[in-house]
């Protein structure tokens, strides 16, 4: 069976390609919850399986942002291992206010530079909510490569727009993985405050 050859299951339309990215995915989040740094290697693989599905969906901002979460993952990897003092473990911190800052003015220029360039240079019909939850990824993926207590928040509310981008798309097994990443992201955010104390960075 050819991996985007539709199938369906449990009810819904999908590709092979789209249920093996579905299921790393929802791994990788389980572990992230978890702490445990072997969640970046479950990122790699389950973000160069979406890069095709996105791609194939002509979602351009979230097919190249795939390759970036490659390149971030395994950056983020080496820092949970050895980005704490003395090269220890990294541990659960805060934002600070002025991190705040950076978080707001980093996924607004994200936004606007993306948006342009999408609705530019490609053929997709929904460049500004592409690139808006696009630039809000890279910022929700380095909180958490950084292991950023805040992270959880920025991917609540990505996750939430995703879901309605993905059902305009017809990417139902998506949407609804990422409506379980709502979920996974409270319950993320739960336990990483019990761990983050009073840690702020």
């Amino acid at each position: 069976m050819h991996p985007d050859t539709p199938l369906t299951w449990l009810g819904l339309t999908t590709t092979p390609l789209e249920l093996v990215s579905f299921a790393l995915a929802v791994l990788t989040v389980w572990l992230n919850i978890r702490q445990n740094h072997w969640a970046w290697l479950f990122s790699i693989l389950s973000s160069l399986l979406y890069a095709a599905v996105f791609a194939d969906a002509r979602l351009y901002g979230d097919a190249g942002l795939q390759f970036v979460f490659v390149a971030v993952s395994v950056w983020g990897w080496s820092q949970w291992l050895r980005g704490g003092e003395d090269h220890r473990p990294l541990q659960v911190s805060r934002l600070a206010a002025r991190g705040w800052t950076a978080m707001a003015m980093s996924w607004l220029a994200g936004w606007l530079l993306l948006s342009w360039f999408l609705q530019r240079y490609t053929d997709t019909d929904v460049p500004h909510m592409d690139g808006f939850l696009t630039a809000g990824s890279l910022v929700g993926q380095f909180l958490l490569s950084r292991k950023k207590l805040e992270n959880w928040l920025v991917w609540i509310a990505v996750d939430v727009l995703y879901v309605g981008l993905y059902l305009y798309k017809h990417l139902t097994l998506t949407a609804i993985l990422y409506a379980l990443f709502v979920l996974m992201a409270a319950a993320g955010w739960r336990s990483w405050r019990r761990a983050a104390g009073g840690n702020s960075i």
